[in-house]
């Protein structure tokens, strides 16, 4: 049904991602792969990545992921203490982690990336240390790091509104971030977007491409699409959208984009990377009325030293990463 949507593109990278697809079992992946090569043109050498958890993945498990295609493991692991993995309600335990790359290494994978968290209540700088030193003795390629976010109408946030949780300082989560920088720099990885660091040739292509503006292809439940000029997202339920597409029934909602979102689009991603904005791509891209206005509204920020400017492309500061979506929402055209 979708095959026509990337107009014969050819496939660079194929992610399972957006839930937990390590629970699949291996024919059913698989099939989803097989499905992918009969309707596509794949390149050579296309990343396939899987989101897994530690806890669903035994040697057995990985040497068959790996004999069917899969090139590449984003698995979460959030932290190496036990302590907090408790708190983030994780359900395996540093040793479970430890072992899961291990294992991974083992099999032959050569491309990992894990996930880490910090700025959780009570985590020490200290603390968030040792969960860097420890992903440094496995020797892993990628990695990418977020801060603790408190979303509405989760059990944090009622813990929190209850006084049972004090959420962590601002000071102490920035230190953690320069931390991390700090850590990053002195071990070789590329802090190539804000939330993520990766070896020499080991960039992420797939997220890469999301903030390179590239077009992609979601299918599942709640997978968004975008192809340059409109972005769609199909419904949330898994019995909706298999009723749906059943039935041959209209099974996402559409949205065209205006040059102004577009524009936002682009700024809010490319800000975030090393690649930086642009002036060029704007130019060509949302012409010159949007060139005039990014010139002028960056001046500020610049000026503070949050935005460096080279030649003609515009990068955040190592402070200007703290302050990413307030000055992406300033650059925006609203």
């Amino acid at each position: 049904m979708r095959q026509s949507y990337l107009n014969g593109a050819k496939i660079s990278s194929i992610y399972f991602g957006g839930g937990t697809p390590s629970i699949l079992d291996e024919g059913e992946i698989k099939s989803l792969i097989h499905t992918i090569y009969n309707n596509f043109k794949i390149d050579t050498d296309t990343e396939i990545t899987l989101e897994c958890n530690p806890d669903d993945l035994d040697k057995k498990k990985l040497f068959k992921l790996k004999e069917i295609g899969i090139n590449r493991l984003s698995i979460g692991i959030q932290s190496f203490d036990d302590e907090e993995l408790k708190f983030m309600n994780r359900s395996h335990n540093a040793k479970e982690a430890l072992n899961c790359i291990q294992f991974a290494k083992e099999v032959g994978f050569k491309n990992i990336t894990i996930d880490l968290i910090y700025g959780l209540p009570n985590q020490s700088n200290e603390n968030w240390k040792k969960n860097l030193a420890q992903m440094l003795t496995l020797d892993i390629q990628h990695f990418s790091a977020y801060s603790l976010t408190v979303e509405p109408k989760t059990k944090l946030k009622h813990l929190i509104d209850k006084k049972i949780v004090t959420p962590l300082d601002d000071k102490i989560t920035v230190e953690h971030f320069n931390t991390l920088v700090e850590f990053a720099t002195d071990n070789n990885f590329v802090h190539y977007e804000i939330a993520n660091f990766g070896k020499e040739g080991f960039f992420s292509y797939h997220n890469s491409a999301y903030w390179k503006h590239k077009h992609y292809l979601g299918v599942g439940p709640s997978a968004h699409s975008f192809n340059g000029s409109s972005r769609q997202w199909n419904v949330a339920s898994n019995k909706q959208y298999i009723e749906k597409v059943k039935e041959d029934e209209s099974y996402f909602e559409l949205e065209k984009l205006s040059n102004t979102q577009q524009y936002n689009e682009y700024i809010f991603t490319a800000l975030r990377t090393i690649w930086g904005v642009e002036l060029d791509y704007i130019d060509n891209q949302f012409g010159q009325e949007a060139l005039n206005y990014f010139k002028k509204q960056v001046l500020n920020w610049e000026n503070k030293g949050k935005i460096n400017q080279e030649k003609r492309t515009y990068m955040l500061s190592k402070e200007g990463k703290l302050y990413a979506d307030a000055i992406a929402s300033d650059l925006f055209i609203v």
